[in-house]
């Protein structure tokens, strides 16, 4: 099911100057989770990936982006970027920082272009649902097309367990 929409978001249009092809997909959201986006769109929630904002000591504020299925590695996360240590970023920091609203943040088009660290389990799923910049609308992308237009780092970020992060 293609949606139709008016008006694109700034990843979508990251995704259309790279000439990345993509389809997006909304839903009515209720909660603010992958776990929801996956049920409401039909598909596993290995490859519904969400984008938390992170800091380290050293490099700053980035992104992290893995599965609904798995937790923040903030030990991984932080050898990955070369940091010692990695914390989220306050709630009320989110929009401010990326220009997105917590439960719609995208690894892309994000008002500063913030390292990406994608999980390296990204690879080993057929395509990806992030979102779109916006709460209830997924853009569903190939893992490397992704890691592509976002010039993300490829890392084993993520840890067995749900939600978290």
């Amino acid at each position: 099911m293609l949606a139709f929409v008016s008006m694109k978001t700034r990843a979508m249009q990251l995704l259309d100057r790279a000439g990345i092809s993509y389809e997006v997909r909304e839903f009515q959201e209720e909660d603010l989770g992958a776990e929801e986006a996956a049920v409401k769109l039909n598909i596993p929630l290995t490859q519904v990936f969400k984008t938390l904002v992170v800091r380290g000591e050293k490099t700053g504020v980035f992104l992290a982006c893995l599965p609904g299925t798995m937790s923040l590695s903030f030990k991984a996360l932080a050898k990955a970027s070369g940091n010692k240590k990695v914390e989220m970023v306050e709630k009320d920091e989110i929009h401010r920082l990326t220009g997105y609203l917590r439960g719609g943040v995208s690894p892309l088009g994000a008002k500063k272009a913030y390292p990406i660290y994608l999980d390296a389990s990204a690879l080993d799923q057929p395509f990806l649902s992030v979102s779109a910049g916006m709460r209830g609308m997924q853009i569903l992308v190939a893992p490397r097309d992704l890691a592509r237009a976002g010039q993300a780092t490829l890392a084993p970020i993520g840890e067995l367990g749900a939600g978290g992060g």
